[in-house]
């Protein structure tokens, strides 16, 4: 079964993450699932815009730690959202962790519901979240990030409102986004092309400065000592070794 399914609605095509078993994270499969239908979203001229959702209660868990995508895929994979010539809306019905992060942020526009939770949870694991630092860095409050990036709390929808990781949120997610998916369709191609292309110019220099940097950072922390003292704690449902 593929971790990524297809379907369209009036112009709006959506792509549901549909990996039970690991919560969609981002493994390897997932990554190269999500990118394959992406290219062909591009070159379909009947889709309008892309609505990114997901099964079950999490959105993402963030990277697979069991079968991890390869840094430069994942890179490759929030560049070409952002360079997608058409919009990308996140549609968040549960909680979002560490790398589903990054891919939240690489949306264009997200909604979230009252329950949904977020949580950059890397530094509890021996790691710093760097590749996704790509998408959120532009785009989000700096001093919200510095708090959540090095304690790891967990916050709620309108925190994650608030400092600009997404648009908006709602009791109904939905209701959020009827609106938003209403005023795509109404709006032309070329519009919404030249229009995405301006907002994410600063995202897409990030990209361009930084992104080597960080995917040779977090390759270097996966491989550290504390990092695989980190992973093992948390699959085995234990406190590392540096928790006083």
């Amino acid at each position: 079964m593929t971790p990524v399914r297809r379907t369209r609605e009036r112009g709006v095509e959506t792509l549901t993450l549909d990996s039970p078993h690991n919560r969609n994270a981002l493994s390897a499969p997932l990554v190269g699932d999500f990118a394959a239908a992406l290219t062909a979203t591009a070159a379909d001229p009947g889709v309008r815009a892309v609505v990114l959702t997901h099964t079950g209660t999490t959105f993402s868990a963030g990277a697979d730690l069991r079968d991890p995508p390869d840094p430069d895929a994942l890179v490759g994979l929030f560049r070409q959202i952002a360079e997608l010539p058409k919009p990308v809306v996140a549609r968040v019905a549960g909680h979002v962790r560490a790398g589903g992060l990054g891919l939240l942020a690489a949306c264009d526009i997200s909604a979230a519901s009252h329950d949904s939770t977020f949580a950059f949870t890397e530094v509890r694991i021996g790691v710093a979240p760097a590749v996704i630092s790509l998408t959120l860095l532009p785009r989000t409050d700096p001093r919200a990030l510095a708090r959540y990036y090095l304690t790891g709390e967990r916050f709620d929808a309108a925190e994650a409102a608030r400092t600009g990781l997404v648009t908006a949120a709602g009791d109904d997610v939905d209701a959020v986004l009827a609106p938003v998916l209403d005023g795509l369709r109404r709006a032309s191609p070329q519009g919404l092309a030249e229009t995405k292309r301006l907002l994410t110019a600063r995202v897409l220099e990030a990209f361009d400065r930084d992104a080597a940097g960080l995917t040779a950072l977090s390759a270097r922390l996966f491989a550290s000592p504390q990092a695989r003292e980190g992973m093992t704690a948390f699959l085995e449902r234990r406190d590392p070794e540096w928790v006083v």
